[in-house]
């Protein structure tokens, strides 16, 4: 989980107190303010990071009730000045303001020698962020931007796939104190999954089937979970490997009838009939690791079907209906990849098995039968 600081400057009067209480509920790491009676109000559990006024003079005390004293810095001569103070401690930071190249370059500068550098970004686009995310990809020190609000914060936290280390933001309230706890702790789970042994086979005919475009670049061994009953699922591989006559379309699975479930965040699941272009779901790797990913657009079509029937180890009925055609594919044990077309009983299949009954995608538990 990256660490986060909650910016006081920017927070009302009369919301200061909560703010705060939210931050040290929450255990987030540390609260920035200009003014020091402020953080030496604050209790010791959270980081004190004083950010002084632009010239403004620092006292004397400073050192005694600040963890962090960040200096505003516009030129690379106090750069070089406060390189000097670095002595091995974590207290010593440089706030730099991002305008124009010259900054930017300064800003690089200070996150490869500081062991704490704040930006603060004025172009609305994220490309200078990721200029000194690179360059500050092999330093010990702690890169830390700001964020205007949370919907940035989301953005900011997946710049070049690791974003910046920690971000500041000026909560309006409690809720987006913890708002923002969440969307730094958002991380989808690794899942166990489990060997399915192919029963049957069954020809069905004509029938809808739903192929999933993302805005994402599948990995060789990677997926995403589908299946016609809640209780169980199928590892179904992108259009990742070669196919002859045609080219590779990483980006696509080939899923299922529109009726199948597929499995996406929080446990949650929805028919490949509501998937469309912003929604989210799970991809899914062989050994089970998993990642959020985007829904670029659903491609519905009338094509001939299939039903795969199969078994768990502990008895659990698995089908997954799909297109009746060469081209789509599951995964096996060991990432093996295997046409549907040429599948019959006693094969072996990647899936994953949910205890779980399903109400409008929320796991309930209810009594429910599904054949």
């Amino acid at each position: 989980m990256k660490f986060a600081w909650i910016d006081l400057r920017s927070v009302n009067a009369e919301h200061q107190e909560a703010v705060v209480d939210a931050a040290v509920h929450a255990r987030l790491e540390g609260v920035l303010d200009d003014k020091l009676e402020v953080l030496a109000a604050l209790p010791p559990t959270v980081l004190k990071v004083l950010l002084p006024a632009a010239d403004a003079p620092l006292p004397p005390e400073a050192a005694d009730i600040a963890d962090i004293i960040l200096t505003p810095i516009s030129k690379v001569e106090e750069l070089d000045k406060l390189k000097l103070t670095v002595d091995g401690g974590t207290s010593v930071g440089a706030y730099v303001d991002v305008v124009d190249d010259p900054t930017l370059r300064l800003a690089c500068a200070a996150a490869i020698a500081l062991p704490n550098t704040l930006v603060k970004f004025r172009d609305p686009t994220k490309i200078p962020l990721e200029i000194v995310i690179a360059a500050a990809d092999k330093s010990p020190g702690r890169l830390i931007c700001e964020a205007g609000d949370l919907e940035e914060a989301g953005i900011i936290v997946d710049v070049l796939e690791k974003g910046s280390d920690g971000l500041l933001y000026g909560a309006k309230d409690s809720n987006e104190v913890f708002g923002l706890v969440e969307l730094l702790g958002a991380k989808t789970p690794d899942l166990d999954l489990t060997t399915l042994t192919v029963q049957s086979i069954e020809h069905n005919g004509l029938g809808d089937r739903v192929c999933v475009d993302t805005c994402t670049h599948f990995g060789k061994d990677e997926g995403i979970l589908i299946g016609s009953y809640a209780s169980g699922f199928i590892l179904g591989v992108s259009e990742t490997h070669p196919l002859p006559y045609m080219p590779t379309r990483p980006f696509r699975v080939n899923a299922g009838a529109l009726h199948s479930y597929v499995l996406g965040e929080d446990n949650r699941t929805n028919y490949l009939s509501e998937l469309k272009a912003g929604s989210t779901i799970l991809g899914v790797t062989a050994d089970g690791k998993t990642r959020r990913i985007v829904v670029g657009r659903v491609k519905l079509e009338s094509r001939p079907l299939l039903t795969i029937h199969a078994l768990s180890p502990e008895g659990v009925e698995v089908s997954l209906t799909v297109q009746d055609d060469w081209h789509v594919r599951v995964l096996g044990p060991g990432a093996a990849v295997l046409n549907v077309t040429e599948l019959k009983a006693g094969d072996q299949l990647l899936g994953y098995i949910a205890t779980d009954k399903r109400h409008v995608g929320w796991p309930v538990a209810e009594f429910c039968i599904e054949k």
